[in-house]
């Protein structure tokens, strides 16, 4: 009997939905970073075994929004829990519930799937404050389950996995078995070097960045691969920061991009980096949908 089944990840942002999407599928599909809302897009993870297939599908932070750009982020999260057949709902087990959560167990009442708690950063929580939060959190909402984990340090996954298992219908292998992701290499080249921006650069700029593949090409036979991607800010003055002081940032952001994009594609990369203006593209519909952030 083969198993197979979708699970979405949701919780506010930053607490470790991408670290734990990347761990339970031992390879990076996600870009992690510890600045809020990172991740933009729904990504899909894909964990074969020979019984079973779990789709993993990582979604953007539910929080409030402050433009387009966070609404449209909010409601691909709240569609993905509406079509799939269960739900992680991820929380820090070092933190209590905020307002944030109580918000989140509103949305969880109107799913119809099954619901597991994920407590995750138990590396975090010393074993007085993790009992505490826990009972907090499943006052909530009428979990299936409950996992305390650590997704950084890959602390008691399995137990987690195995339920999910248990609780997944019969179904086909939808993806090939060497497949753990079904992201366009364009996207996931833009991911990874918004990834290096985010770090080396403060305040509003790694929110007002989108990255855009204009060219990916092989050349000499294949050896080779022309890679041109568009930065875009949204103001003049943004321009200066993302590029620093003689390209200096721009520089160092294209050599962690390319070290790490040849290690992916394998092979050599020519990187073209360009920053361009896109005034205020987050509250812009037209912009949304060009960068791929819109219905």
């Amino acid at each position: 009997m083969h198993r197979s089944g979708f699970v979405a990840l949701i919780g506010r942002p930053n607490v470790g939905k991408s670290t734990l999407l990347n761990a339970l599928v031992g390879e990076k599909v996600a870009i992690i970073s510890e600045c809020p809302q990172t991740t933009r897009n729904q990504i899909r993870a894909v964990l074969t075994r020979p019984e079973e297939q779990i789709i993993f599908i990582d979604t953007p932070g539910l929080h409030k929004p402050k433009h387009r750009l966070g609404s449209a982020m909010v409601q691909k999260a709240r569609n993905t829990m509406q079509e799939v057949d269960l739900v992680f709902y991820i929380v820090e087990a070092n933190h209590p519930p905020g307002a944030g959560d109580g918000y989140i167990a509103e949305l969880l009442h109107k799913v119809d799937s099954p619901v597991f708690l994920i407590l995750n950063k138990i590396d975090l929580a010393g074993p007085g404050k993790f009992a505490q939060h826990s009972e907090l959190y499943k006052k909530m909402y009428p979990f299936k389950a409950h996992f305390p984990v650590s997704a950084l340090q890959k602390i008691d996954l399995e137990p987690m996995v195995e339920a999910v298992v248990a609780s997944l219908p019969q179904g086909p292998q939808y993806y090939p078995p060497d497949m753990v992701t079904d992201q366009p290499e364009r996207f996931v080249a833009a991911e990874i070097i918004r990834e290096k921006i985010i770090p080396l650069t403060r305040q509003e700029i790694p929110f007002s960045v989108a990255v855009v593949i204009e060219e990916m090409k092989s050349r000499d036979e294949g050896d080779l691969l022309d890679l041109r991607a568009d930065i875009f800010v949204e103001r003049k003055s943004q321009v200066g920061i993302v590029v620093g002081k003689g390209g200096s940032l721009l520089k160092k952001v294209g050599t962690e991009a390319r070290k790490e994009l040849e290690a992916l594609f394998g092979q050599h990369i020519f990187l073209d980096l360009r920053v361009k203006v896109k005034h205020e593209w987050r509250n812009r519909e037209e912009d949304l949908r060009c960068f791929g952030y819109g219905d």
